[in-house]
């Protein structure tokens, strides 16, 4: 079992080393002014699924008012 277990860590840190050296990708979307873009997209996803979820919640509340009064 901890055979297994030193063979399952040591992957883990060999996948970790891996993926820390190669962002080739990031360099280039940054070399070409493209990050700002992707960051922009990222920002106004989040920022729709908030404002969706703060509306959610609001009527939510509201839902929740309207049954208290009703009961």
């Amino acid at each position: 079992m901890k055979a297994y277990l030193f063979l399952l860590f040591s992957l883990l840190i060999s996948f970790a080393g891996q993926a820390q050296s190669e962002i080739e990708m990031a360099d280039q979307f940054r070399a070409d002014g493209k990050i700002y873009v992707v960051v922009a997209v990222v920002f106004i996803i989040l920022l729709g699924l908030f404002v969706y979820l703060f509306r959610l919640g609001h009527r939510i509340s509201q839902i929740e008012k309207t049954l208290k009064k009703d009961a």
